[in-house]
């Protein structure tokens, strides 16, 4: 498989369909994205693209590039009941074009998600055995369904810096999603991540970061969601990602698979003509680099 890119949702401030009226129609944002050159979608949330022919007759020429599903990996008995919605994202990738990814996400911690960028502890080492063993369980039953999953590392979750996913990793045999932005402002480097960790990055998604933008949010009090809201992840290029280098790495690791470009943002914080604007100079940005 080479390398193909797409976009998603969260781009354009769509990340719960409770949050508020998403800003643009599904229809709309697939015709903006597929204008803009890009192959695939990621699927927001459920419902947003639709399901089953519904969600087929949308995407029309473009793939279902994967999508995201969280669970309370540090909860049992949450864990359990969560585990009927990652059922569900599986019955819609089970019927969609392409070849989707699981994403799999950590619920958060709150600790985190008030001061993201990974100067509050996580798990303690009692913990990390049973949190990893519900982790290796979620993979399990993606990939009975078929699918190969990839557990996404993020801001304000008990999966957010450098040494917890070397922990990750060293206690379950699941692929990674490695997300340049969420990693930058966590303290690593994306590129020597790419290095690093190449024979279990199974899906990548380029975002860029700005750990001034961290700094300020983190100095006035304000958690991971305004910082989002804030720009603290910007438009490529406008960051202090070094995309040249990201993309330079993918190609001399070998990477294969999706590369999905995200800006993730709140509702209404941009308008729908700046975030069409940007997601089409981010896809030019990794073509003039060869993607």
């Amino acid at each position: 498989m080479r390398v193909k890119v797409a976009n998603a949702p969260v781009s354009f401030g769509v990340f719960e369909l409770s949050d508020a009226p998403p800003p643009l129609s599904a229809d709309e944002m697939v015709q903006a994205l597929a204008d803009a050159g890009y192959e695939g979608i990621d699927l927001g949330p459920l419902g947003y693209l639709g399901t089953g022919p519904e969600l087929v007759e949308r995407l029309g020429d473009m793939e279902l590039a994967g999508g995201w599903a969280d669970l309370r990996y540090s909860d049992a008995e949450e864990f359990r009941k969560g585990l009927p919605a990652l059922d569900a994202t599986l019955d819609v990738f089970a019927s969609a074009p392409g070849d989707p990814r699981p994403t799999l996400g950590c619920s958060g911690s709150p600790e985190r998600f008030a001061r993201p960028g990974g100067s509050v502890p996580g798990l303690a080492a009692s913990e990390w055995p049973a949190y990893a063993a519900r982790v290796q369980e979620a993979a399990d039953r993606c990939r009975e369904r078929g699918f190969e999953p990839a557990f996404h590392h993020h801001l304000g979750t008990y999966v957010e810096t450098p040494d917890d996913v070397e922990r990750l990793l060293e206690l379950t045999d699941v692929q990674l999603c490695l997300d340049t932005g969420h990693l930058l402002l966590a303290g690593g480097d994306p590129v020597t991540a790419l290095r690093d960790w190449s024979s279990r990055i199974g899906h990548v998604h380029i975002k860029d970061g700005d750990t001034k933008t961290l700094a300020t949010a983190l100095a006035d009090g304000v958690d991971l969601r305004e910082l989002m809201g804030r720009g603290g992840f910007p438009p490529l290029g406008e960051g202090e990602l070094d995309l040249p280098a990201v993309v330079r790495t993918l190609g001399e690791t070998g990477y294969s698979g999706w590369v999905v470009i995200e800006q993730d943002t709140l509702p209404g914080r941009r308008t729908v003509a700046q975030n069409i604007a940007d997601q089409a100079a981010n896809r030019r940005q990794l073509k003039e680099l060869g993607l």
